[in-house]
């Protein structure tokens, strides 16, 4: 069983949209290595689109940390930066369980039926078919509907951002995370409260997750 698309927006995508979405997929799950060359000739190939929209989607994922580029050398993949993670895991720490609550009293809002749909797949499958990619794809993907159903655009951008810093820098330890699945389980209870408009409950339980996420972490590095 796989994870869907981490894409959560019903409206149809402009071509820099569908390779910024791409990109920054492989790029936050390190399938472009740290630190790697991103050839817009190869990539224009690979994504089977023009370079405009691949410009334009390269000059996102730079502002959101995603790459950098270099007069005369190039585009590349950004290095990890593991010394980041307290300053990172200080805004989620904040912000998440802010957008859990308003989620929450939303009761998921417009998104009420994505993410019911997946509080019941993961309640119907459990744990036991994650391996290490699901899992880091569930995490997300399930991240990214809470901060949708919160209703503030602006919280949700940067919500985004920061989990996916955070998500490179659990790549880079997750092999060596025993507890990755218990992780994951904890999402059953965090869906259930948004869905019952339980906004405490929801925050807490966010919250307990980040700081869980960073002392996971800190524990193999």
């Amino acid at each position: 069983m796989s994870t869907t698309p981490l894409h959560t927006q019903d409206e149809p995508l402009s071509l820099a949209d569908r390779a910024f979405l791409q990109l920054q997929d492989r790029l936050i799950f390190l399938d472009i290595p740290p630190g790697a060359p991103l050839n817009e000739g190869r990539l224009s190939q690979e994504l089977q689109l023009g370079r405009t929209p691949l410009r334009e989607a390269l000059k996102r994922l730079e502002s959101e940390h995603l790459v950098v580029t270099y007069s005369r050398r190039g585009t590349f993949a950004t290095t990890v930066d593991i010394t980041a993670l307290s300053e990172i895991s200080q805004v989620r720490e904040v912000l998440e369980p802010l957008a859990a609550r308003l989620a929450a009293e939303r009761r998921g809002g417009d998104a009420r039926a994505q993410l019911e749909e997946l509080r019941d797949r993961l309640d119907g499958a459990g744990t036991e078919w994650l391996n290490r990619d699901d899992a880091l794809r569930w995490d997300v993907q399930i991240h990214r509907a809470v901060y949708a159903a919160a209703g503030n655009a602006h919280l949700r951008v940067t919500l985004e951002r920061y989990s996916n810093l955070a998500t490179r820098i659990w790549c880079v330890v997750a092999d060596r995370i025993p507890q990755l699945q218990e992780h994951i389980t904890v999402h059953s209870e965090l869906l259930g409260a948004v869905l019952a408009g339980e906004a405490e409950e929801a925050g807490e339980i966010m919250r307990t997750h980040v700081r869980d996420f960073e002392t996971q972490i800190r524990q193999v590095l």
